[in-house]
C-alpha cells in the first residue's frame, strides 16, 4: 500500500473554490478506485496550504487510476474548474509507505 499526499499552494482569497474543487474530488476519487483519506484546507496557520490525501495498492493502480479519473465526466469538468478559476499555485504529490504500524491502541 502507498499513500499520496499532494499539497497545493492556492489562492486564499479563493479558498471557497478550492473547498468546491475538494468536494467535487470527494466523489470522483472513491469512484475511480482510490481510497480518499480526505482533502484539507487551510482552517489555521498558513492560509496558501492544503492537501489531499488517499490510499493505493501500488503506482500500478495509481496509473490505471489516473486513466479511470481522465475518462470521468466529474474528474474532467474538476480539472477544467481548477484550471478556469485559477486558485491552484502550486500542485506537488509525493508517494509514501506507511512505516509505523502496527500502532498502539487509542485511550
Amino acid at each position: 500500500m502507498i499513500t499520496c499526499f499532494i499539497r497545493y499552494e492556492i489562492d486564499p482569497n479563493k479558498r471557497d473554490s478550492f473547498e468546491q474543487y475538494a468536494r467535487n474530488w470527494g466523489q470522483a476519487i472513491p469512484r475511480n478506485g482510490a481510497d480518499l483519506i480526505g482533502y484539507y484546507a487551510p482552517h489555521e496557520g498558513s492560509a496558501t496550504i492544503a492537501y489531499g490525501v488517499y490510499n493505493m495498492e501500488s503506482l500500478a493502480a495509481y496509473e490505471a487510476y489516473r486513466a479511470r479519473l481522465r475518462d470521468d465526466p466529474l474528474g474532467r469538468e474538476n480539472f477544467a474548474f481548477a484550471q478556469k478559476e485559477r486558485f491552484i499555485l502550486k500542485e506537488d504529490r509525493l508517494f509514501l509507505r506507511l512505516a509505523s504500524t502496527p500502532h498502539g491502541e487509542l485511550r
